[in-house]
C-alpha cells in the first residue's frame, strides 16, 4: 500500500482545563458558548481552543456547558435520543457523511436551519443545514444528548471517558488517512451495516490491516496493546527495515519484534523512559495522535 504523505505538522500535545461551568439551562447558552470560538483553526486531533476538530469541538462546548458527551464523531452518533430533521431544536448534534463511508462530522444545530461546527477549511463557523452544495446532501441524523425543555431531574454519574483508543476508533482513523476505499463486505458476527463504524471497519479488515479473532467478532469497543499497534501501523502504512534499538521488554523472538524494531527505525517511537516499550501496554489516544502525526 502506498504511504500517505501527511501535510499535517506533528504537534505538541496541549492540556488545557475547560472552564468550570454549571450545567447550561438553555439550549441558547450552549450556542453562545460555542460561538466564543468561532475562528478558531481547524486541526487533526484537536481538543482545545488551540485548534479541534470537529467532535472536539463539540465535545468541549457540551463540556463547557456541563454535559458530557464522547468524544469521537462516531460515538457521538451513538449517544443521546436520534431526533427527525423536522423535530429539531437548538443544541441537538447533527451529522453528515463528507467520506462516503458513514458517519464522519458533526455540529451543533441552531434554530432557522443553520448548525456551528469545526470545518476542516474554515475552522469554527456557521452554516446553512441545508446548503444545496455539500452539506445538504450529506446530512445523515441527529441526536439529542440533553432536552433542555424537560423538568430538572436528577443527574446520571458521569461516565469519565476512556483515555485509550479502541479497534474502531483506529480503524476509522487510518480508512480516513489511507483513503481507503469503502467496503461493504462485513464477516464479523458484532459488526453489521448499522454500525457507526461499519464502513471503516470494512475497509480496514479488505485491506488486511485488520481481522477477527477465533470467534469471529472485530470487537470494535476493544483497546490494542501498543505490540498489536505495532503490527498495524507497520502493515498499514508498508513501513520497512530494522533497527538497533533494544527494549528491555522485547525479548527475541517476540511476535512483533520486527514490527516494533520497525517503528523505532522510522522514528515513530522511542519507548518509555525505562527503556521498554511497554508491550502489554493499552494504547493511550495521546499516544496514537503522536503515532500518527509522525509517519510523514
Amino acid at each position: 500500500m502506498k504511504r500517505i504523505v501527511y501535510t499535517i505538522l506533528a504537534s505538541l500535545l496541549i492540556f488545557m482545563s475547560v472552564p468550570e461551568a454549571a450545567s447550561a439551562k438553555s439550549a441558547d447558552q450552549v450556542i453562545n458558548i460555542g460561538k466564543k470560538y468561532m475562528g478558531i483553526k481547524y486541526r487533526y486531533g484537536g481538543t482545545t481552543p488551540a485548534g479541534f476538530d470537529c467532535s472536539g469541538y463539540t465535545q468541549y462546548v457540551f463540556r463547557e456547558a456541563g454535559v458530557s458527551i464522547p468524544r469521537t464523531t462516531g460515538s457521538q452518533f451513538g449517544t443521546g435520543q436520534a431526533v427527525a430533521k423536522s423535530n429539531l431544536k437548538t443544541g441537538d448534534l447533527v451529522f453528515f457523511n463528507t467520506s462516503g463511508r458513514g458517519v464522519s462530522h458533526v455540529g451543533i444545530f441552531i434554530q432557522g436551519g443553520k448548525f456551528i461546527h469545526a470545518s476542516t477549511s474554515q475552522g469554527v463557523t456557521i452554516t446553512a443545514l441545508n446548503d444545496p452544495y455539500y452539506w445538504g446532501k450529506r446530512y445523515i441524523g441527529a441526536r439529542r444528548v440533553k432536552n433542555f425543555d424537560a423538568a430538572p431531574a436528577v443527574a446520571a454519574p458521569v461516565q469519565k471517558e476512556s483515555p485509550y483508543i479502541t479497534r474502531g476508533e483506529v480503524a476509522k482513523v487510518l480508512a480516513e488517512k489511507l483513503n481507503l476505499p469503502a467496503s461493504s463486505d462485513l464477516n464479523f458476527n458484532d459488526v453489521d451495516a448499522n454500525h457507526p463504524l461499519a464502513a471503516e471497519i470494512g475497509a480496514a479488515a479488505a485491506a488486511g490491516i485488520f481481522g477477527g479473532d477465533n470467534n469471529g467478532n472485530f470487537n470494535p469497543n476493544e483497546s490494542l496493546t501498543r505490540a498489536q499497534l505495532a503490527k498495524v501501523l507497520v502493515d498499514a502504512f508498508d513501513l520497512t527495515g530494522s533497527s538497533d534499538v533494544q527494549f528491555t521488554d522485547v525479548k527475541p523472538g517476540y511476535w512483533a519484534e520486527r514490527h516494533i524494531n520497525t517503528l523505532a527505525t522510522n522514528k515513530v517511537t522511542s519507548g518509555y523512559a525505562d527503556g521498554s516499550f511497554g508491550i502489554a501496554n493499552k494504547v493511550e489516544k495521546k499516544h496514537f495522535d503522536t503515532f500518527i502525526n509522525r509517519l510523514n
